[in-house]
């Protein structure tokens, strides 16, 4: 089954925004293991612009499950790194004006570094993922650091408004996320995912990891961060999507998927959330919604 990263940045904007000590990414990541969460992303700035040093280390201490660190490729972070030694670092591209982390880190133009970044970190027992671009030469070179693996940036596949299934973005994922594994890279994918369009990315063999933050903490704010992470914990679950959603040719029937790209996210998260005995209100949905 895929794994869900939690990725916890927003809770720490939120507290940031008026210079509060809540809400708590601490007590966000406990909430968030206990409803489904396989691991907690965090990704320390340069700017410090949401998480801080110091959430990291508490984070360290607390959690249960994994700690995730995304981090630009810079000596000051993998000191900060080496200190923390959380299980994994994933190494990402990184510009102060963005908003968010805009297309993957280039690993051709930066191998000696990134390589040696991949290194240090694996010598002292954290595993390494490099989150770049669905591009056959960015996974080859990625290959080269012996990096443990790969985070494929999913943002534009995450920005069209077309049927999933057919879009170039991800049929150019799918044969990359193919290639990576055939280069015996562990396969992971972020940015940009949501309720509506996780499934297709879930569901490809040999997605390892999928993680998610801004949709999840979105999504709290009207249902609460446990059924937020729970109902995104089961959109990912590939037996459950591939029993409702695959069953009867759905992804084979252009009408049907058409509708279940393009419908309401609450349908969805009713149709993957209620029992069979119970759906038969949300087929009505499914159907007649305008």
């Amino acid at each position: 089954m895929t794994r869900l990263g939690v990725n916890i940045d927003h809770i720490a904007t939120i507290r940031n925004a008026r210079g509060e000590v809540f809400p708590s990414v601490i007590e966000a990541a406990l909430i968030a293991e206990s409803n489904g969460a396989d691991l907690i992303t965090a990704h320390l700035r340069e700017d410090r612009r949401h998480i801080k040093d110091k959430d990291l280390l508490l984070l360290r201490e607390v959690i249960k499950t994994e700690l995730n660190m995304e981090m630009a490729a810079t000596t000051a972070m993998l000191n900060i790194a080496l200190q923390i030694k959380p299980d994994f670092v994933c190494l990402v591209p990184e510009k102060r004006e963005e908003l968010t982390t805009e297309g993957g880190l280039d690993v051709i133009k930066n191998f000696d570094n990134v390589a040696l970044m991949v290194d240090k970190l694996q010598s002292n027992h954290i595993k390494v993922s490099l989150f770049i671009d669905a591009n056959e030469q960015q996974i080859s070179y990625a290959q080269k650091t012996n990096a443990y693996a790969i985070e494929i940036h999913t943002g534009k596949y995450a920005k069209s408004k077309d049927n999933y299934y057919t879009q170039p973005e991800y049929l150019q994922i799918k044969n990359m996320v193919e290639y990576a594994h055939s280069l015996n890279l562990t396969v992971n994918a972020g940015h940009g995912l949501n309720y509506h369009n996780v499934a297709p990315i879930a569901q490809l063999p040999h997605i390892h990891e999928l993680n998610i933050g801004f949709a999840i903490i979105a999504q709290s704010v009207f249902y609460g961060l446990p059924s937020a992470v729970s109902q995104m914990k089961n959109l990912i679950a590939k037996d459950l999507i591939h029993s409702q959603y695959l069953k009867s040719g759905l992804g084979e029937n252009k009408k049907i998927t058409t509708r279940w790209t393009k419908c309401p996210e609450r349908v969805i998260f009713l149709f993957l959330t209620t029992s069979r005995f119970q759906r038969q209100g949300v087929y009505d949905d499914f159907w007649n919604w305008s």
